[in-house]
């Protein structure tokens, strides 16, 4: 079965390198599935799950943004920030969701609210990764 070499990459270093015969992303236009001999694109992710699939497991990581590089046989992501779903603390993300749903309940301004709504996104990914993993 033909594969995909998978990098995801951020700042802070790599996150996941491997082999995947499928991987699937949220981006900005739409969940979108990349298969061996894919065409060459970039688009840019939104918050979300991204799954790469092996022969028989599927490994999830949650994704903060970025962008998405896909070629025939490579895709790169290059995101603000990810996770694999085994290294995600859920006490921590828990109480991230906790302090972005009071911040939002404040009723902040429009920047706050906005920097908010971003916190709990992506706290509810880290914690949906998890949950699902």
């Amino acid at each position: 079965m033909q594969t995909l070499q998978v990098n995801i990459v951020t700042p802070d270093g790599p996150v996941l390198e491997t082999e995947a015969t499928m991987i699937i992303a949220i981006t900005e236009a739409g969940e979108i599935g990349i298969l061996p001999g894919h065409i060459a694109m970039v688009a840019p992710l939104q918050i979300g799950a991204l799954r790469v699939n092996k022969d028989d497991s599927t490994e999830v990581v949650a994704v903060h943004g970025g962008f998405i590089e896909v070629r025939p046989d490579v895709v790169t992501v290059l995101a603000q920030s990810a996770e694999k779903a085994a290294t995600i603390d859920i006490a921590r993300a828990k109480k991230a969701a906790q302090i972005a749903e009071a911040a939002i309940e404040a009723k902040p301004d429009k920047a706050d609210l906005h920097l908010a709504e971003l916190d709990l996104k992506r706290a509810q990914n880290r914690i949906n990764v998890y949950e699902n993993k």
